[in-house]
């Protein structure tokens, strides 16, 4: 049996990692996903990559399929070379490759609660998690999910869990300040906003 097991961090630079720790673990980066905050502009849309020189850009190509280019260039790039630029309702433009990314934009036209929220219920993330995620996302952070087999699942959540964000209490925290669940119409965080939040929590860029 596969499960979806996610976590959150403050910085893209520590998901980034664990993208890399579940990849040398054994998880196909098929089954991997990574969606970032890119409020603060740490993705450089500016460069064009081009590896398999078919004249697209394949951080574009990596996100919109939902696999990365890893399988075109004979799966040695990784799911990280196939990062490239979504729209997800409340989160705006984010950086984004992997099957949860792909499923989120396909379930964002008729998601009443938002694309991100959509798709991590349909994975199996419990409702309250999937707002928590959604909005981490939103106030600057970066989620990374992986599907894995069941029976491999606490190996793979240690692989996740180093630097990542205590979910229960950066909700209860939000909660504190009068949040209550991830709204799709709400504005995401700018720059500056996603620099204060960091701050609070000592999440800063890395």
């Amino acid at each position: 049996m596969t499960v979806t097991i996610s976590r959150l961090y403050d910085n893209h630079a520590d998901a980034r990692q664990a993208v890399q720790r579940l990849e040398t673990a054994g998880v196909p980066h098929s089954d991997i996903s990574l969606v970032a905050n890119n409020s603060d502009g740490w993705f450089n849309t500016d460069k064009k990559v081009d590896r398999d020189r078919d004249g697209t850009d394949d951080r574009a190509e990596g996100a919109g399929t939902g696999a990365g280019i890893g399988a075109g260039v004979g799966g040695a790039a990784g799911l990280l070379a196939g990062l490239g630029l979504l729209a997800i309702p409340g989160l705006g433009p984010v950086v984004a490759a992997g099957w949860l990314a792909a499923t989120a934009v396909g379930a964002a036209a008729g998601a009443a609660t938002g694309g991100i929220v959509g798709a991590l219920t349909q994975a199996g993330v419990s409702e309250a998690d999937a707002h928590s995620y959604a909005e981490g996302i939103r106030r600057g952070g970066t989620l990374v999910s992986a599907r894995v087999a069941e029976a491999d699942r606490s190996r793979f959540e240690t692989a996740l869990n180093e630097s990542a964000v205590n979910l229960r209490d950066r909700s209860a925290a939000w909660q504190k300040t009068g949040w209550k669940s991830f709204d799709p119409a709400s504005k995401p965080y700018g720059a500056d906003e996603v620099r204060k939040e960091r701050a609070l929590y000592g999440g800063g860029v890395r």
